[in-house]
């Protein structure tokens, strides 16, 4: 018997006898147990045997197979070519764990970072000639990791069909939240009921996908950010992946994930091994908010990230392709002169890229956009007292580049296969442009002072092995950023199509989203920040009127979403008026001085009754201080909405609670500050007929955190698409 527990989780394995271990218990701490009683535990655990059934009780283990009489999902599947029966009903694999004598070996270990435990399972079955290891580790923090690796020991190939963890659930954890999307509207939430069956997500674009399910979670029905017992996984991978959660008839329910491998995909070879992407899991007793406050600590136990977030200004929506150094040197000094710390160049640099439709692979810098190279542009970025990024997209090429031309071997996919934004796939698995990336990325990074690289993935991959195209570009990530160790990378993928466990290791930015709409922003950052710690999301301040949804936001929304997150700007500055770049100035400098809070503290949400108001925030670890959004998505449905209710402070300590004003307010005489925007009258949230409740109106309101958190504050009245921000201090 095997008894891990850390922050409130617990996990109770019976590896007795000579059967594949049985997670028994995986959920909230169970205090002190001793030997005898976690085998009491285990032994009660065993249920009856029904009628119509297996002689014996069904347990779900490590590794559920039909020799165990699980007839839900395998967690290993395969065959070897010529042997009867193996295919289908995971052949002789399926042997493993069967309850006959094997050769199994297990043995508790320290992970000697940060105090973790781990197990390591090993498996091995003559007949089927394979044996399989699987890791379990769980935190400090509470987060528990799971993985399989399977060595071939026979003599002839074979054919892996599946390699997944597998983990129960409760019959009480009745209802299912996951997630979908499309380009510019990625983590749409989406929940079902957990009925008979198999809810099953897959994803085969070579990447995660704007639909990505990104954290599947089971919980009891209506949980919600702060209430619920819940139960998570997620796969780290950004390769083809499902995810999925199954109710059999007998009762059992599980959740489950695992690299999609395509059939013939990976064949290992005698004596080959293959061993399967994290599953990450988490379990919490409140709700959403709970799942965060164990994923985001542990997630920045490993992170690359050691400096602060610095404000970024990126090209694309305020140049797209129309690069030249008098516009880009004028967007710098603007730039500086509101606060900004890193000026990314984005697309449009290279040999011939004068639009979306060539010359993606050849990574020389265009001579005659840029005679004298990049230098005069890097150097005015260093005099104006910036760092310097640079956009790329390795993993694709343009048929219409010289690098296709020369090699046609290297474009993943037959001739006249289907082009996507006028871009194919190079084959990253292909040594020689594996080689070819590396050299040219190098050779850039050599030349030129490039602090950042903004890395892009326009298109899924429609062909090839995503296995192989995935590993590849792991291997690419790391031997740069090992060779440059001072190198941040950002995971840009058309947007939000690549976020995931699997890459995060290896980046220290996500682009949360192609589109810069503060209302599609804030659904899209709430529940991306489940899983991923803000300092990662990048979000910017666009222009007023959204380039991708058309959409016009006032200065005040747009500048209180970017605030929570990785912050930057994506609007040409040169257009802005005196006024609102004096407000933009402002915003940066309160951005600076809350970015040790925003990136380091406890993410909040409070469960609206209304889903056209939104309240979200960051409360200090300690609890000292915390910034707070209230935000109206649309109308509200009474004229005087639920009270403002802070969550997570503190419950014995007294806050002082006040606005906070992110910037000046905008001269409304100003014109209206360049083609296509409206001017803004001010920053501040349009408050219906002045109606401000009196606390407001007094300017600040001082209550204990159990107060704020049970009774809350009167809101203000706001307008439809506005956002009003307060900072809370401890007494």
């Amino acid at each position: 018997m095997y008894y891990l527990r850390a922050a409130g989780t617990s996990l109770v394995l019976d590896a007795r006898g000579t059967a594949v271990p049985a997670i028994v218990h995986w959920g909230a701490n169970l205090g002190a147990l001793s030997w005898p009683e976690l085998a009491a535990l285990a032994d009660a655990a065993i249920p009856a045997v029904p009628p119509s059934s297996i002689d014996v009780p069904l347990r779900l283990s490590l590794l559920p197979t039909f020799a165990e009489g699980w007839s839900g999902r395998p967690g290993l599947s395969g065959f070897r070519r010529g042997v009867a029966g193996s295919a289908g009903s995971a052949g002789s694999a399926g042997s493993i764990g069967s309850g006959r004598p094997a050769d199994l070996a297990l043995r508790l270990e320290a992970v000697q970072r940060r105090g973790a435990r781990s197990l390591r399972i090993d498996t091995a079955d003559a007949a089927a000639s394979v044996s399989v290891s699987t890791d379990l580790e769980l935190t400090v923090e509470g987060v528990l990791r799971v993985r399989h690796t399977l060595t071939n020991t026979g003599d002839t190939d074979f054919e892996l069909g599946s390699l997944d963890m597998t983990l129960p659930v409760p019959d009480r954890a009745g209802e299912l939240l996951d997630f979908t999307g499309l380009w510019s509207h990625e983590r749409r939430p989406q929940r079902t009921r957990l009925a008979h069956g198999v809810w099953s997500r897959e994803s085969r674009h070579g990447r995660p996908g704007h639909d990505d399910p990104f954290l599947s979670v089971a919980g009891v029905p209506g949980f919600g950010f702060r209430r619920g017992e819940v139960w998570a996984v997620h796969l780290a991978w950004s390769g083809d992946k499902r995810v999925w959660a199954e109710r059999s008839a007998l009762g059992a329910a599980t959740l489950g994930s695992g690299e999609l491998l395509a059939p013939g995909e990976l064949a290992l070879p005698a004596g080959a091994g293959y061993t399967s992407p994290w599953t990450v899991a988490a379990y919490s007793a409140t709700g959403l908010d709970g799942l965060s406050a164990r994923l985001h600590p542990w997630i920045r136990s490993w992170a690359t990230i050691h400096d602060p977030r610095p404000v970024v200004l990126n090209t694309w929506e305020a140049v797209y392709f129309d690069h030249d150094l008098p516009t880009l040197t004028r967007l710098v000094e603007a730039a500086a002169r509101v606060g900004v710390e890193r000026f990314v160049l984005d697309d449009g640099w290279f040999t011939g890229r004068t639009d979306d439709k060539r010359a993606l692979g050849d990574w020389f810098v265009d001579p005659v956009t840029w005679p004298g190279g990049l230098h005069p542009l890097v150097e005015r970025v260093h005099a104006a007292g910036l760092s310097f990024g640079l956009w790329v997209e390795p993993e694709m090429v343009s048929l219409d580049s010289e690098l296709a031309r020369a090699h046609p071997d290297w474009v993943l996919g037959a001739a006249g296969s289907l082009e996507w934004r006028f871009q194919r796939v190079l084959d990253l698995g292909n040594p020689d442009a594996f080689a070819y990336v590396l050299a040219r990325l190098t050779a850039l990074l050599d030349q030129y002072p490039i602090a950042y690289l903004k890395w892009d993935h326009n298109r899924d991959l429609l062909g090839g092995s995503a296995h192989r195209q995935t590993e590849a570009v792991y291997r690419l990530l790391g031997t740069l950023r090992a060779a440059h160790p001072g190198l941040e990378i950002e995971s840009c993928a058309s947007g939000g199509a690549r976020i995931d466990l699997g890459i995060l290791p290896l980046v220290d930015r996500v682009w949360t989203s192609d589109t810069n709409d503060p209302l599609e922003r804030q659904q899209i950052q709430r529940y991306t920040g489940v899983l991923v710690p803000p300092e990662y999301l990048g979000g910017h301040l666009g222009a007023a009127t959204a380039h991708i949804t058309g959409r016009t936001a006032s200065l005040g929304f747009r500048l209180a979403t970017a605030l929570f997150g990785s912050a930057g700007i994506e609007w040409d500055l040169t257009r802005a008026s005196a006024g609102e770049l004096e407000a933009v100035a402002g915003w940066i400098a309160e951005y600076k001085r809350l970015r040790p809070l925003l990136h380091s503290g406890v993410v909040v949400h409070a469960d609206a009754s209304d889903p056209a108001l939104e309240l979200h925030g960051v409360v200090a670890c300690d609890g000292a201080s915390a910034v707070f959004a209230y935000v109206a998505l649309a109308a509200p449905r009474t004229a005087l909405p639920a009270s403002l209710r802070f969550p997570g402070l503190d419950p014995d300590a007294r806050y002082t609670v006040r606005p906070l004003t992110i910037g000046g307010a905008v001269d409304p005489g100003a014109e209206p500050s360049g083609a296509g925007e409206s001017g803004v009258p001010t920053i501040e949230p349009r408050v219906i007929q002045d109606a401000a409740p009196a606390w407001l109106q007094h300017g600040s309101e001082t209550l204990s955190g159990t107060v704020l958190a049970e009774v809350g504050l009167p809101a203000p009245l706001l307008a439809p698409e506005q956002a009003a921000l307060f900072e809370l201090t401890r007494l």
